[in-house]
């Protein structure tokens, strides 16, 4: 039972970083090379749609790898489940923290009441983003590693 849910917690928060990074580096990019402020109309759009899914998925994963370093505390490599559980609550505190309150100021922005640092906000929030999503792809590659 344990080696199912070391493989759902990895699949789990493997398919997490996959979206997390496809924001980063595929996503934004794309936004960010429309004309004038459509990048921003769709990184708002975006904000609603994975700031529904977001939340359940980050502390659904940090559930699950907290179950598997209760459950196999005396197997091999559950110290890098551990050291993983701690990077993925810094994600979500990080997220609490410097995330999500830009996001849910940008959510809600039309052209009509945007604030007039809008792209300074969307760039730190981006800023933020990417050292998120390293900190989510060195928990996936200790719980990578500790499947081996």
């Amino acid at each position: 039972m344990l080696n199912v849910l070391e493989v759902v917690t990895t699949v789990t928060v493997g398919v997490m970083v996959g979206v997390e990074f496809s924001v980063a580096f595929v996503i934004r990019p794309i936004l960010n090379a429309l004309p004038e402020d459509s990048g921003q109309l769709g990184h708002a759009h975006g904000g609603r749609m994975l700031g529904a899914v977001m939340p359940f998925w980050y502390i659904g994963s940090l559930a699950l790898v907290g179950i598997w370093a209760a459950a196999g505390w005396d197997h091999h490599g559950s110290g890098l489940v551990v050291t993983a559980g701690a990077l993925l609550a810094l994600s979500v505190v990080m997220s609490l923290l410097l995330l999500v309150p830009i996001n849910n100021r940008n959510r809600t922005w039309t052209p009509e009441n945007r604030p007039a640092d809008w792209r300074e906000q969307m760039n730190r929030w981006e800023r933020w983003h990417y050292v998120r999503v390293a900190v989510i792809i060195a928990a996936f590659a200790l719980l990578a590693a500790a499947l081996a």
